[in-house]
């Protein structure tokens, strides 16, 4: 019986080594015999002249996507005319009302002796004249809302420098399930072809095998799904950086890198001072404050100078004088009560929205809180010790003293776990991407160092 087994485990070494052995590269000055070479060889051969052929995609860093997207995005461009229209809006304000010029043409025709007949134009100018404090807080209302136009800018960048953030993890993420996927389809292997050793040679019965071939048509059909999933994400990515980045492109950066956050206080102090909309709604509360100051001020009547001249046929008549309208019958009390009511709403918004983001900033750190622990449970304990208990069933299996049910819901428990992992790694960085947009961060990319994924088990 001991002769049986070392048989068994010497058949099995020989075909795991099979394929290693067939991929080695052939050294220098050896050449094959004619018709040696194996078609499995062939296609190793074809394979590494397809790589050699092959132009390597570009690859980006997280910094690079963000400078690619802030300066290609159609967005940006918009926000960015938003705002030299609001500083365009402050030359109009600084500008004083135009003369208006009167020509007027007309005949003297006499009625009398003695009386010239003739030709009698006509001319006269209206200067209106603009009171200071109008002029001054129609400036303000413009810097006002000079303001909102850039902190909307600034919201605007923050949230597509989030959005890339997002896009960008996420495909690191599909790459690594799809780097998990392929080290579980080869372990799959590795069992399949032990089971067919064990079952051909009368150690297992063929149930073995056949639970094997399941599990190994079960893995390849979740590197399928992985290999997908990377595809759409990097498609997704695509889309947010713009139509610069090529077809084909490959990311530099780890899903592990965790960065670190200041308490929540701090924090909250952050959120009231720079954030982005709130500084935008507090611009247009004081804006639609000056605003009621300005209807009230044009209670004032409105004044103009008029210069005016008549020439008759025999004599000049040249006058100046003042236009004024009298505030008699409308007294802006509509305009003045709409300006009343935009103000209201607008600190009724700004204060309803403060509220609602100190909500979204508690709501996202304690998730970063919750995914920086399940990720530190995870990596110094849960996939540690399922790494350990898939060891000792691999060792029981290979010695005859576990079925391969054991070994393999030991590799399920590890595949879980890892998987459990890597979302809440992911998680972690969409907490710290969503706390940055509450900050309203200039785009850049946390560099905090953390602990990547463990290694996953060797079972060659």
């Amino acid at each position: 019986m001991k002769t049986k087994k070392t048989l068994t485990w010497a058949a099995a070494l020989s075909l795991m080594s099979a394929p290693a052995w067939a991929a080695q590269p052939v050294p220098a000055g050896v050449t094959a015999a004619p018709g040696a070479a194996s078609p499995q060889a062939a296609k190793l051969a074809a394979k590494a002249m397809a790589r050699a052929t092959t132009p390597a995609p570009d690859t980006f860093d997280l910094p690079q996507l963000l400078q690619l997207a802030q300066s290609t995005n159609k967005g940006v461009e918009a926000a960015q005319a938003n705002v030299d229209a609001a500083t365009a809006a402050i030359t109009s304000a600084r500008a004083y009302p135009n003369p208006q010029v009167e020509v007027m043409y007309g005949r003297l025709s006499g009625k009398q002796p003695g009386v010239t007949s003739g030709n009698a134009p006509s001319y006269a100018i209206v200067q209106k004249l603009d009171y200071p404090n109008q002029r001054n807080l129609r400036e303000q209302m413009a810097g006002r809302g000079l303001e909102a136009s850039e902190a909307m800018r600034q919201g605007f960048r923050s949230d597509l420098a989030a959005r890339v953030k997002t896009s960008y993890y996420q495909v690191l993420r599909r790459e690594t399930e799809l780097a998990a996927a392929r080290e579980d389809l080869n372990m799959m292997r590795q069992i399949q072809e032990r089971a067919k050793v064990r079952v051909n040679v009368g150690e297992a019965p063929r149930y073995e095998l056949i639970k094997a071939d399941t599990e190994l048509l079960a893995a390849q059909k979740t590197l399928q799904t992985a290999e997908l999933r990377v595809d759409q994400a990097k498609a997704t990515l695509r889309q947010q950086v713009g139509g610069v980045m090529p077809a084909r492109f490959a990311l530099d950066g780890s899903l592990g890198h965790a960065p670190d956050m200041p308490p929540l206080a701090t924090l909250r102090d952050t959120l009231q001072a720079s954030n982005a909309e709130l500084t935008q709604r507090r611009s247009e509360l004081e804006r639609a404050k000056l605003g009621v100051d300005y209807q009230r001020a044009l209670r004032w009547p409105e004044v103009a100078v008029r210069a005016s001249t008549d020439r008759q046929p025999d004599n000049n008549v040249s006058q100046i004088g003042l236009v004024m309208t009298i505030p008699i019958w409308d007294r802006r009390s509509g305009p003045v009560g709409e300006a009343t009511a935009q103000a209201t709403q607008a600190r009724t918004a700004l204060e309803a929205r403060e509220f609602e983001l100190m909500q979204e900033l508690d709501t996202a750190y304690r998730q970063y809180e919750i995914a920086q622990a399940q990720v530190t449970a995870l990596e110094s304990g849960i996939v540690r010790e399922a790494e350990s208990a898939l060891g000792v069933a691999e060792s029981a299996y290979r010695f005859g003293e576990r079925g391969i049910l054991d070994y393999l819901d030991a590799q399920r428990v590890l595949r879980s776990a890892r998987s459990e992992l890597i979302a809440a790694q992911y998680e972690l960085q969409v907490a710290a991407i969503q706390i940055d947009k509450l900050m309203s961060a200039s785009p850049g990319v946390n560099t905090a160092p953390a602990s990547s994924m463990p290694d996953l088990p060797n079972l060659n």
